[in-house]
């Protein structure tokens, strides 16, 4: 059980959660780290938990942080650098990526180097270089606890199963976003604001963005096959309205285990750190007989082609998945600062994945730069 962690990202969604889940369990809290963006609530942590090092991502923020708690006995450092040293801290058992895109793969490669629990909340980590990460788990004896509320369903579900030949298929919930049922004529005109119109979850911006597209679905569908070493054939999809189940796994042998819960990130949060035990949660628990029915329909990929562009980078490997999400990255960016229309994101990281070269069998540094082309093709347009 996790009793000390490093939570990188921790004015963020996850990051705010996170923190209270540690005040429930009593965690100590060794490090945070944040992009800069909202110093007052940052600061708020640090008295609160004061953690021994806080990184910003960015320079001029933490110039202004450290003046803010020169009274505290804390390290403030900035940049890339300041979050890998967050993440390889001594004290910290358990590292939380809670950080948004590619800026959290360096830091979870040094924390597995350093053998540590990694409560996984990036999911770009895996998406672009999930067997670089795998591998470099397996070697440095790092355990990778999901807390995606879907990837840690399958992991709960599969904690019976000691054999992966058992499976069958994994498959992923989905809440369909803001414009299920809609099509992709209708989506032209959908606007940043109608977008982060979640039904279910309250997420950043970014994220909340991906699901409206699929593309977070389509992600989380190739972070499974790098978790479980599954291929594309065994991963499928469920739009689920009611973000009650929130995955499942199906067994040779026809069974099928379902995780179920509230819509209630905290959960699986708390269970990354008290795995492998299961402790008491003053949340309120699901009740059976006040939810809503349970309904599950297919993802429409004609509508949100965002889906189909990840699967179709899930099947070809390489670096076509760092491509999809350095594309998909830029392209949100773009919505999100309202420069781009809402289909414009899905026919921008079309565009990259048709003029960026894949690279088979890649090293970091060729995720890297396939990551920056993507970007770049995007930008350029």
């Amino acid at each position: 059980m996790t009793k000390t962690i490093s939570l990188l990202g921790a004015t963020g969604s996850i990051g705010r959660q996170t923190l209270d889940v540690a005040e429930q369990l009593g965690l100590s809290v060794a490090a945070l780290t944040a992009r800069g963006g909202n110093l007052d609530l940052l600061e708020r942590q640090t008295r609160q938990f004061l953690p021994r090092l806080v990184a910003l991502y960015d320079f001029d923020a933490a110039e202004k942080f450290a003046g803010r708690v020169r009274d505290l006995n804390v390290k403030v450092l900035s940049g890339p650098e300041g979050l890998v040293e967050a993440a390889a801290i001594e004290e910290a058992d358990t590292v939380v990526t809670a950080v948004v895109g590619m800026v959290g793969l360096t830091p979870t490669l040094t924390a597995i180097e350093k053998g540590k629990r990694i409560a996984l909340a990036n999911k770009e980590t895996l998406v672009c270089a999930g067997e670089l990460v795998m591998d470099a788990a397996d070697r440095y004896g790092a355990e990778i606890v999901p807390v995606d509320s879907e990837h840690s369903a399958i992991f709960q579900c599969l904690q019976g199963s000691a054999d992966r030949r058992e499976i069958k298929r994994l498959l992923l919930t989905c809440s369909g976003g803001p414009f299920f049922g809609k099509k992709f004529e209708e989506l032209e005109g959908m606007t940043r604001k109608d977008a982060l119109r979640h039904p279910n979850w309250k997420m950043g911006p970014k994220i909340t963005v991906d699901c409206a597209t699929l593309m977070n679905k389509g992600l989380e569908v190739i972070e499974a096959m790098r978790l479980y070493r599954l291929p594309l054939e065994q991963v499928d999809v469920l739009i689920h309205r009611q973000s009650i189940v929130h995955s499942l796994v199906e067994y040779r042998d026809g069974a099928v285990l379902a995780q179920l819960g509230t819509p209630d990130m905290r959960l699986p949060i708390r269970y990354a750190f008290t795995y492998p035990r299961r402790g008491e949660n003053p949340a309120e628990p699901l009740d059976l007989l006040t939810c809503p029915p349970l309904t599950f329909a297919a993802p429409d990929r004609e509508a949100f082609p965002c889906f189909a562009l990840a699967e179709a980078a899930a099947k070809e490997g390489g670096t076509a998945c760092a491509i999809l999400n350095g594309a998909n990255e830029a392209a949100v960016g773009l919505f999100l600062q309202e420069k781009i229309g809402f289909n414009d994101i899905s026919r921008l990281v079309k565009k990259a994945r048709e003029s960026v070269p894949v690279v088979y069998h890649p090293s970091l540094a060729d995720i890297l730069k396939a990551d920056a082309a993507a970007r770049g093709a995007v930008l350029s347009e």
